[in-house]
């Protein structure tokens, strides 16, 4: 039957289509969202590793559609040392990558701390949980203010420039494992970095190690 003659007959009958809602994520504030500092304050730089922590989100093209990577980036050393990528922006995916950085570095307890934006997933309930439960601080950017996230921004500039717009991903397999490799084979281990007198992360990181080992 012809739609429009369909239409014409559910009017004189007073019926209505049933539509779906769309659905969409709820998260759930932290209770301390509106008052959360800025511990940053524009100094991203850090005398030791594990103690200064940003990250970000940024989202990357597939044919399969959008593969989003939660990063976490330590000040010292301008390593990645946690990161998530997965096919939607919930907090799990920032948490994923909370957890893996504190897996990979001498969390100091209260003392370290994590600055982001202030994202709805960064803001959420869950992210407060997960990073009360590693003893991280957190630090978040003010409104409106661009910069006070570049520094981690600036990693989603140089993996978009450097990797991902020369490359063409059929999946989100495909990118998930491109971009793992950039960032653990290329990044860390053979990017050289002028703020890090061209030294790579891994050998910063390394090179502190040494030095207080041996002090």
């Amino acid at each position: 039957m012809d739609p429009e003659t369909v239409r014409g007959i559910m009017r004189e009958l007073g019926l209505v289509a049933c539509q779906p809602r769309p659905f969409r994520p709820v998260t759930t504030v932290a209770a301390d969202a509106g008052t959360l500092p800025d511990l940053v304050a524009g100094d991203f730089d850090a005398d030791r590793p594990g103690v200064k922590l940003v990250g970000d989100i940024t989202y990357v093209r597939t044919e399969e559609g959008w593969l989003y990577l939660a990063t976490v980036l330590d000040c010292f050393s301008k390593k990645v040392v946690g990161y998530a990528m997965a096919d939607h922006m919930r907090t799990e995916l920032v948490v994923d990558a909370l957890r893996m950085a504190a897996g990979n570095v001498a969390v100091v307890p209260d003392s370290t701390l994590f600055h982001s934006d202030r994202g709805t997933q960064y803001v959420s309930a869950e992210f407060a949980a997960a990073a009360g439960d590693l003893k991280i601080s957190r630090s978040v950017g003010r409104t409106g203010i661009c910069y006070d996230n570049a520094w981690a921004e600036s990693f989603n500039g140089t993996l978009k420039n450097e990797r991902v717009h020369r490359v063409h991903y059929p999946t989100r397999e495909h990118a998930r494992e491109d971009i793992a490799r950039y960032i653990e084979l290329r990044y860390n281990q053979i990017r050289l970095h002028s703020a890090l007198g061209y030294r790579t992360p891994n050998e910063v990181e390394s090179d502190w190690f040494d030095q207080n080992r041996a002090a």
